[in-house]
Order: structure tokens, then C-alpha cells, then sequence
């Protein structure tokens, strides 16, 4: 979605600033994801314990924590479809006056924050989408991220020099 130089004085979708979203080569992600800021669906609200999922190839083999994960495991198997259990994309949120609501649109717009969306892809992030029968997107907060190789954020801080420089003039450093 485009917001056409930050102008919204046409019909349609708009995105709020602050996120950069994108579908990586999903078959590649293994290791673990741990949800510990909000998950929407199903959850509704702040999370009270962290959700971690475990993730080859991409898609999840097992979720493990307290209650809330007992209901995101659940949620997602109602479906009874395995797209559900997939990555869909991965956000970085970057807008400086995010804060945790546990309302996914500010949610994932946390500073230093990741989100990661499971199940349905829309075609604007791959080309036809991925159909699944549902969405849902959670947040990692504090996040530490590579491109390439090269850590650009820890522990939610951008590190990279030049990046460094523009959180700086945010006052995010």
C-alpha cells in the first residue's frame, strides 16, 4: 500500500507510517519466535507471558508458554487448513511514538519491535498471495535483527551506523 508522499486525499488503503513490511523467503526461517507484546487474533489485549513458536522450514511445529499459547495453538487449528501454521511476512516497526496497546495497528509500529503474520499472505507482499482462511500477526518486542549478515538492530536499538544517525534525529538512541 502506498501512501503517495504521505498524502491521503484519495479514496482506497492506507498503511499509518512507521512499518516496513515485507515477505522474506519464508521457507528459509527456522528457529524460534517469541511473541511477548500482543498477538491479534486471537488474543485480545496485552499479552500476560511470552508465546513461543517454533518454527522449520517456515512453518510452525510447536507453540509453547502458559494459557494465551494453549489459545493460539487452539485458534489456529479450528481452521483445520495448514497454511495457518505458516509464516506470511515479517514487519519492522519504526515509528517513535509507538507504544504498546495491544491494538495490532499501533502494536506493530513499536520501535525496535518485529511483527510476524501466520497464515493467509496477501498478494501485495507475493505475487498471487498464499490463500489461507485466516491472519494473524504478533509482536516481538526489543527485537535484534540481521540483513545479510550484518546485525542492524539489537535489542531493539538500530546499530548500524548510518540508521544509528537517523534514530538519533528521533530521539531514539
Amino acid at each position: 500500500m502506498n501512501i503517495r508522499g504521505g498524502r491521503f486525499d484519495l479514496p482506497g488503503s492506507y498503511m499509518q507510517p512507521g512499518l516496513i513490511a515485507w515477505a522474506p523467503d519464508l521457507e528459509t526461517i527456522n528457529g524460534a519466535i517469541v511473541f511477548d507484546g500482543s498477538i491479534v487474533p486471537p488474543i485480545v489485549g496485552v499479552l500476560g507471558e511470552p508465546v513461543v513458536l517454533h518454527i522449520k522450514n517456515g512453518t510452525i511445529f510447536k507453540i509453547e508458554g502458559g494459557k494465551e499459547a494453549t489459545e493460539y495453538k487452539n485458534w489456529l487449528k479450528s481452521f483445520n487448513h495448514s497454511q495457518m501454521f505458516k509464516l506470511a511476512h515479517i514487519s519492522y516497526g519504526l515509528h517513535p511514538n509507538a507504544r504498546l496497546t495491544g491494538d495490532i495497528v499501533e502494536d506493530e509500529r513499536i520501535w525496535g519491535a518485529t511483527e510476524w503474520g501466520i497464515g493467509n499472505v496477501g498478494a501485495h507482499l507475493v505475487s498471487g498471495g498464499i490463500d489461507g482462511p485466516s491472519h494473524s500477526d504478533g509482536i516481538c518486542l526489543n527485537s535484534s535483527v540481521w540483513l545479510d549478515d550484518v546485525q542492524i538492530m539489537d535489542n531493539g536499538q538500530l546499530i548500524n551506523p548510518e540508521l544509528k544517525k537517523l534514530a538519533e534525529k528521533l530521539g531514539k538512541v
